[in-house]
């Protein structure tokens, strides 16, 4: 019989990692360590505020040149875990610095104290803040990438359906994003465990998920997915590649080897690994390329 799609059970298992990677724990830890020394190796300006709330803070990494393209890191947590913060992932800055990129690491708050919509809005902010003040810090406002992981790839979906022209700024302010393991319709957290502190309406988990908005952008998106990820995963990340083209959006679903909910955000942080270098390479592509 087909799962209903209310089986808290079922929607659990497939959408919460903690319950499917035995050592998430660990995982984390090891990519903090990392991070750690890659922040006493690089030039970086930590806890800048981009708002006026405790969690509206970022690190910028800077590029070696003046003018070098942005990349944008929104680590995810779902919206709720406190010890999944952007210093966990600082050693992704290391090979986009290295080739000559600026790299931006937001924090937020985190629900229970906001909800879904309110964390939005303040990445919003943010990336008002980056576009202008990232000359400050080596930054071309007019080559902004984005990339999100997990919740960060619903916050960078909602970005992609902002209007930037309503706040004066380049309807193509964002030139392309890289989404891992996203969540792209957040309706079935109604219906996990998450809902306790996320407190999701009906309402609320369809203004908020980007498969039910329409998009403001025209750059390329990649959308990837660790191949040992539970189905749901991938199902949301081609749902919304599908999406995409639909919108004549060039979109890319890529399965990463022998990835888990948690590996998958180390392969930015390596020089060597294909999906790094692909990145890249549509960092310092040409524009409209």
């Amino acid at each position: 019989m087909p799962r209903s799609p209310h089986d808290s059970d079922y929607l659990n298992q497939q959408y919460l990692p903690s319950m499917t990677v035995p050592d998430a724990e660990a995982l984390l830890q090891d990519s903090a360590r990392r991070s750690a020394n890659v922040r006493k190796r690089l030039d970086g300006e930590l806890n800048l505020p981009y708002g006026d709330s405790p969690g509206q803070v970022l690190d910028i990494f800077p590029g070696s040149s003046i003018d070098s393209p942005v990349f944008i890191f929104i680590h995810g947590g779902y919206w709720r875990a406190s010890h999944v913060t952007r210093s966990v992932y600082s050693h992704i800055a290391a090979p986009l610095v290295k080739a000559g990129a600026t790299v931006v690491m937001p924090d937020y708050d985190l629900c229970p104290n906001v909800r879904i919509s309110d964390i939005s809005m303040q990445i919003q902010q943010m990336m008002r803040w980056v576009y202008h003040n990232i000359q400050s810090y080596r930054g071309d406002p007019n080559r902004i990438h984005v990339a999100g992981h997990s919740a960060g790839g619903q916050l960078t979906g909602m970005l992609m359906s902002t209007d930037w022209g309503q706040y004066t700024m380049p309807a193509d302010l964002i030139k392309g994003t890289v989404m891992l393991s996203g969540l792209f319709d957040i309706e079935p957290h109604r219906h996990t465990a998450l809902q306790k502190d996320i407190r999701l309406t009906a309402d609320e988990a369809n203004a908020m998920s980007p498969l039910k908005q329409s998009p403001h952008y025209h750059g390329s998106s990649i959308l990837a997915v660790g191949e040992n990820e539970p189905d749901l995963f991938h199902w949301q990340s081609l749902q919304y590649a599908a999406y995409l083209r639909q919108h004549h959006i060039r979109a890319e679903y890529l399965s990463t080897p022998d990835d888990n909910h948690f590996t998958i955000t180390d392969r930015l942080g390596r020089a060597s690994d294909a999906l790094t270098k692909l990145v890249i390479r549509r960092l310092f592509a040409p524009a409209g390329s």
